[in-house]
């Protein structure tokens, strides 16, 4: 069992990978957590093996939080697009087995 601890700065309009894709483990739980205050407009949008983000989570206001747990769960790499003002800060948690 692995677990990975991270912490990624995203500038304001970038789009990066916050958790790449397990090769020789699965994955079976990550939470990420966008570290501001709960103020609307501090946004990011989360894809999962989509960097064109057509399909996403929001992360606004109160709801600055993703997580899954359980050996179905995605296992490809985690994309973060920081749409608000300000650059944000995300911090990254992945258990592997």
């Amino acid at each position: 069992m692995v677990q990975t601890l991270k912490t990624t700065k995203v500038y304001n309009g970038w789009k990066v990978v916050l958790l790449e894709k397990p090769l020789a483990s699965s994955r079976i739980f990550f939470n990420i957590k966008m570290l501001t205050d709960p103020t609307p407009g501090y946004r990011s949008l989360i894809s999962f093996d989509d960097p064109t983000f057509v399909s996403h989570y929001v992360l606004d206001g109160p709801m600055q939080q993703l997580e899954a747990k359980g050996e179905g769960i995605f296992q490809g790499a985690i994309w973060v697009n920081n749409t608000s003002p300000v650059d944000l800060v995300f911090t990254m948690t992945e258990i592997l087995i």
